[in-house]
């Protein structure tokens, strides 16, 4: 009877071991996942500001001034608490340099 019990007992610590195992693991790949999201969001909305960037300069003859006035012309909408934009003029015919970066 004893020994039915200890390895009952033996069971159910291997059971819940590799319970927390599988849980673990399943965190770990959560967060993979929602980095790989984040990764594609920053891409996307980088392109997104480069693309209304050559459009104004193809259809104005210049590039636009600020990111606000691709906001207000060209339909770009930025989350402000998840991104930082930097948006700098570097010459009146020169692609104006633009990093997009996560807000943490």
């Amino acid at each position: 009877m004893r020994r039915r019990l200890n390895l009952n007992l033996i069971k159910t610590v291997i059971l819940f071991a590799v319970l927390a195992v599988l849980a673990f693991c399943l965190v770990k790949a959560a967060n993979r996942m929602g980095r790989g999201q984040q990764a594609e969001s920053l891409k996307q909305l980088d392109e997104s500001i480069r693309k209304a960037t050559m459009t104004c300069y193809a259809t104005e003859g210049v590039y636009p001034p600020s990111i606000q006035y691709l906001k207000d012309n060209y339909g770009i909408q930025i989350d402000e608490d998840r991104y930082a934009v930097f948006y700098e003029i570097e010459g009146a015919n020169l692609m104006p340099v633009i990093t997009v970066m996560l807000n943490e």
